[in-house]
């Protein structure tokens, strides 16, 4: 599959929730990542894993954006269904678990990389879409969410490569490149 499609898929994916979000509206952003969820896992040569690695990212997404949202260190517009971490951030981290195997396989087997990215790719998306579009919105002073989001996504980047790469090299049961 080539790399170039699916980043702008994914981005796209992004540029939807976000600006649906900043919008009030939550499902521009959840169709957008069905879509491309659709898309990734027909497309798939390893569609066990990367179903896998969705939900994966859902759970650890549920995990730390309610924990975020419940510390009162994020806030995000759009928050439905419910106070915690709502659908179209969800839907965010069900895509970004989608373009683990294709375009970051350079992170798979070195967790101190994808620490390193985590802890500084997933604050600077969130700035994004509170910069941009009035997605996200931080408690005062800004530096304690992105300092609980780099952590968290220090913690995440790394279990997702690590499973990433566990599946690509025939350590998950059931998983294999079809």
């Amino acid at each position: 599959m080539n790399a170039l499609a699916i980043a702008l898929a994914y981005q796209a994916t992004w540029f939807a929730a976000v600006i649906g979000a900043g919008r009030g509206l939550w499902w521009p952003g959840v169709l957008a990542a069905t879509l491309f969820a659709l898309w990734r896992l027909a497309v798939s040569p390893c569609r066990a894993l990367e179903l896998r690695l969705l939900l994966a990212a859902l759970g650890i997404g549920l995990l730390l954006e309610s924990l975020w949202v419940g510390s009162g260190l994020l806030g995000y517009a759009a928050a439905w269904p419910w106070a915690g971490a709502p659908a179209w951030i969800l839907a965010l981290w069900c895509a970004f678990a989608l373009v683990v195997v294709p375009l970051l396989g350079y992170l798979h087997r070195r967790p101190w990389l994808a620490a390193a990215f985590g802890a500084i790719g997933g604050p600077l998306a969130y700035l994004g879409a509170a910069g941009g579009w009035n997605a996200v919105h931080f408690a005062q002073p800004r530096w304690h969410g992105l300092l609980a989001l780099g952590a968290g996504w220090a913690l995440a980047m790394p279990a997702l490569a690590t499973l990433a790469s566990r599946g690509l090299h025939g350590h998950l049961p059931g998983v294999h490149r079809s």
